[in-house]
């Protein structure tokens, strides 16, 4: 069932009334899919041919990097789109592989039913390209992550984006587990770098919160 109350708050209908999105999916043809927790919804690969919406649920992507190791890009929860970059252009894949975190309901529009949606509304139409720019930015700096070689660099570079330039303390918003998650190595690695990064003077650990000891040392680190 489609829940126009949720899609309405998705990247790609916001400003859209309930009643008008309602009324430009009836002319349309989609589906609602349901997975379980763990299950694949895309594989990396996969031909890319639908505009793809969470409704009910979060999912988290993953990438495997050239030693096979999954790393997770990030999670994407409800009312969020999927691959919004790669539904036009050349190569029409998805890049990385979606995984239900929980329950979720995804809201599937084939390719050309969703043209059809751009064709009838212009506020869809620069929802999108916004999303499309959005999403851009947001590989462009994941790609710059996973350049840097050691967990130490990783750290550093997460910090001093969280930071900006007038930080000084981080809050971490998430546990040690799901931050090695997000780094791409084990608990214990995680754990090892940032004492030592505590050690040598570049962070003091408190607790949910960092703080950056000395920003230009630690932007001596990346360029090492």
């Amino acid at each position: 069932m489609t829940d126009y109350s949720i899609l309405s708050q998705s990247p790609i209908f916001r400003g859209i009334s309930e009643v008008r999105l309602e009324e430009l999916f009836r002319d349309i043809h989609f589906q609602v899919k349901k997975y379980s927790k763990d299950e694949i919804i895309l594989s990396a690969g996969d031909v890319c041919d639908r505009l793809n919406i969470v409704q009910i649920g979060s999912v988290k992507a993953e990438m495997s990097d050239y030693s096979g190791k999954t790393i997770k890009i990030e999670d994407i929860e409800a009312p969020h789109p999927l691959a919004t970059a790669f539904l036009f252009g050349k190569n029409n894949q998805f890049p990385v592989t979606v995984v239900a975190n929980n329950t979720v309901e995804i809201v599937s529009i084939p390719k050309q039913e969703f043209v059809k949606l751009l064709q009838r509304d212009t506020q869809i139409l620069n929802n999108y390209l916004n999303a499309i720019s959005t999403r851009a930015q947001f590989l462009s700096q994941k790609l710059k992550f996973l350049s840097f070689r050691t967990i130490k660099q990783k750290i550093a570079h997460y910090l001093l984006e969280q930071a900006g330039d007038h930080l000084q303390i981080v809050e971490i918003p998430h546990s040690q587990g799901q931050m090695a998650e997000f780094f791409g190595v084990t608990r214990p690695a995680l754990a090892r770098a940032l004492g030592e990064m505590s050690r040598d003077g570049y962070i003091e650990l408190q607790r949910r919160y960092i703080k950056i000891s000395d920003k230009e040392k630690m932007n001596n680190l990346l360029q090492s």
